[in-house]
């Protein structure tokens, strides 16, 4: 196996890192947010410290294999670099909504 069949060869453990990077951004800001409000802490606020960092991991994870894997150059990596951020955000937004959804905060 040569040096171009290896690197093309998709690998589970590649996702690993850009899933943790994806997740632990908005679980940092949830915890920051939680951490600094003055009432305690509730066990409904379980849910979105869950659900949300959850939707930034597979967010960060497709992010990784539009940029990366599956459009590695050009402007097409360009355009999937564009739209994989955009739909991180969606899958951001789409967690948080399920995750108040869940605990009954969503009005």
């Amino acid at each position: 196996m040569n040096h171009s069949e290896k690197s093309s060869k998709f690998q589970l453990k590649d996702l690993l890192l850009p899933a943790i990077l994806g997740g632990s951004i908005p679980f940092a800001l949830l915890s920051f947010i939680i951490l600094t409000k003055e009432d305690v802490f509730e066990s409904w606020m379980y849910f979105p410290l869950l659900i949300i960092p959850s939707g930034g991991a597979a967010g960060g994870a497709f992010f990784y294999l539009m940029g990366f894997h599956w459009f590695p150059k050009g402007n097409q990596k360009l355009i999937a670099v564009i739209f994989s951020t955009l739909l991180y955000f969606v899958a951001l937004w789409m967690s948080s909504v399920m995750a108040f959804a869940i605990t009954g905060h969503w009005n």
